[in-house]
C-alpha cells in the first residue's frame, strides 16, 4: 500500500534545532491527527514535507513509496501526489479560482499534452456540487477577500480537483466559528476514502469531533511522545499540555 514514513527527521532554522528525531508512517485510506502545544514543530514538519526551503534537514528522511522526496523541488512533489494545505492560505490577485484550478492541473500533465477545457470544467463543477460550494465561487479571485472559512473551504476544493494520493493540512480549523468548522469538516470527510491519506495537524480536540482520525499522535518538543486513537485526543483535551513534560517519547511514533 503506497505510504509515507518519516524516519528519526531532524529540522532545524539556522542554528535553532525544531524537530528532533521525529518517526511517523500513514498510509493511503488512513487519517492521521497530530496535535500538540505551540513550538513543538508541528507546521514545521508540514513546510518540511512540502519542500519550504527556510527549514534545513539535519537528519533523516521522509520516504513516498519508499523514495526520499528530500531532494525534490515542491512542485515535483505535488506532481508526485503530495497536497498541502497551509494555516494561513495566500491571496493571488487577479487570478480566477477557476484559471488557477485549470494551470494547476495542466502542470500534471505530460510536455504535450492539453487539459480538455470541457472535461476540466465538468469535473470542476462536480466537484462544487460534492463540496456545496456555488458556481460564481470560481470566478473570484483566489483567496481576494475571502473570510478566514472561504479561504479554507477553497482549499478543500483544490485537494477534491488535484485528488492527491496524500493530503497534509496545517491547522485547517484554525480562525474558524462553528459553523465553518462543520462545512470544512463535511468537505474532508467528502473527500477521505481508500485513495487519499490525510495528516490532520491541530491544536483542539474540536475537528476531531467532526472529522474522526484513525490514529491520533502527539507531539512536543520536536518528536511524537504518545500514538493512540481518538480517546488520546480526549485524554489531552483533558489533561491539557503540561503533562507531556514528564512523557518520555516513543521509540517510533507511528501506528
Amino acid at each position: 500500500m503506497s505510504s509515507i514514513v518519516i524516519k528519526d527527521l531532524q529540522v532545524a532554522i539556522g542554528d535553532k534545532e525544531i524537530i528532533r528525531g521525529l518517526n511517523l508512517e500513514f498510509s493511503k485510506g488512513e487519517i492521521h491527527a497530530i496535535m500538540g502545544p505551540n513550538g513543538s514543530g508541528k507546521s514545521t514538519l508540514a513546510k518540511v514535507m512540502a519542500g519550504h526551503p527556510d527549514y534545513q534537514v539535519t537528519g533523516g528522511d521522509i520516504l513516498l513509496d519508499g523514495e526520499s522526496i528530500l531532494e525534490l523541488e515542491p512542485d515535483v512533489r505535488a506532481r508526485k501526489g503530495i497536497f498541502m494545505a497551509f494555516q494561513y492560505p495566500m491571496e493571488i490577485p487577479g487570478v480566477s479560482n477557476a484559471n488557477f484550478l485549470r494551470a494547476a492541473l495542466q502542470a500534471r500533465l505530460p510536455e504535450g499534452e492539453e487539459l480538455d477545457a470541457t472535461d476540466f470544467y465538468h469535473l470542476l463543477d462536480q466537484k462544487m456540487d460534492l463540496l456545496d460550494i456555488r458556481r460564481e465561487f470560481t470566478a473570484r479571485a483566489v483567496n481576494e477577500g475571502f473570510s478566514v472559512g472561504e479561504k479554507k473551504r477553497n482549499e478543500i476544493l483544490q485537494m477534491a480537483m488535484l485528488e492527491p494520493a496524500f493530503a497534509v493540512l496545517d491547522e485547517t480549523d484554525s480562525g474558524l466559528d462553528i459553523d465553518a468548522l462543520k462545512v470544512v469538516a463535511k468537505g474532508v470527510n467528502t473527500l477521505r476514502g481508500p485513495n487519499v491519506g490525510i495528516l490532520l495537524i491541530t491544536h483542539y480536540q474540536r475537528l476531531l469531533n467532526y472529522i474522526i482520525p484513525d490514529f491520533v499522535h502527539v507531539m512536543f518538543d520536536g518528536r511524537i511522545v504518545r500514538s493512540g486513537d481518538k480517546e488520546l485526543a480526549l485524554e489531552l483535551e483533558s489533561k491539557g499540555y503540561d503533562w507531556l513534560k514528564e512523557v518520555e517519547a516513543e521509540p517510533v511514533g507511528a501506528k
